[in-house]
């Protein structure tokens, strides 16, 4: 989706954003993420967010592998999506549709002690200076592979998709739309997220697929190849 603010690099964000928890969600550069906003202390931070002018949420995920002591403030991996506000509405009884576009992956520097009833953190997206360049290391992914691993999720699923959409697709569009989509979990999302570049980031999700395909053959049938 097209933005109407420009991002060339880590130095044209700031570097202290509000952070928004949400076990499973998966936001990357470019990919679009819609939200339904219902608890108070995040209704505030979009009205926060939309007040500043930056538009800016970091979308992270809790770490279920180290349990924190407050159940309302779980422990946080390292790395996060920062996303722009692009689509707003009100839904009438009190909640915020939102949807964010991913303009760059950060790496949590700090967590800021503040008096907002939602989270903030000092983040740092030099590590990941190359989100700023669309499609960029597209042409390095396996497009054939992906599609396949796709076509037998799908089948033993027996899930539809828009083939046309796909097929039309760009490389870079198509992997993050894919890795967003995916049903795994907490850490395969984050590996996902991790990925150094596009390519390995199509690699993990294909196999990642391969093997939750595996979990489900029945004896006699064939592994994908």
């Amino acid at each position: 989706m097209p933005m109407n603010m420009a991002y060339k690099g880590p130095e044209s964000i700031p570097a202290v954003i509000p952070v928004f928890p949400l076990p499973g969600a998966l936001l990357l550069p470019r990919g679009q993420m819609p939200l339904n906003i219902f608890e108070p202390r995040y209704l505030a931070m979009i009205d926060d967010a939309l007040r500043s002018g930056d538009r800016l949420i970091g979308m992270i995920q809790p770490d279920p592998h180290h349990p924190s002591p407050d159940e309302a403030k779980p422990h946080l991996f390292q790395v996060g999506c920062v996303g722009r506000i692009t689509q707003f509405a009100e839904s009438g009884d009190g909640r915020y549709l939102i949807q964010l576009t991913g303009v760059s992956r950060f790496r949590v520097e700090e967590e800021l002690n503040v008096g907002t009833p939602y989270r903030q953190c000092r983040v740092t997206y030099q590590p990941f200076a190359d989100d700023f360049t669309a499609r960029k290391g597209e042409d390095e992914v396996d497009r054939k592979a992906l599609l396949r691993a796709l076509t037998a999720f799908l089948k033993a699923n027996n899930l539809k998709v828009d083939w046309e959409g796909i097929e039309s697709a760009p490389n870079e569009a198509l992997v993050n739309a894919l890795a967003m989509m995916s049903p795994y979990d907490a850490a395969e999302k984050q590996a996902l997220l991790e990925a150094p570049d596009l390519k390995t980031r199509a690699e993990i999700l294909v196999a990642v697929t391969e093997i939750e395909l595996a979990k489900s053959k029945t004896p006699g049938e064939t592994p994908l190849q």
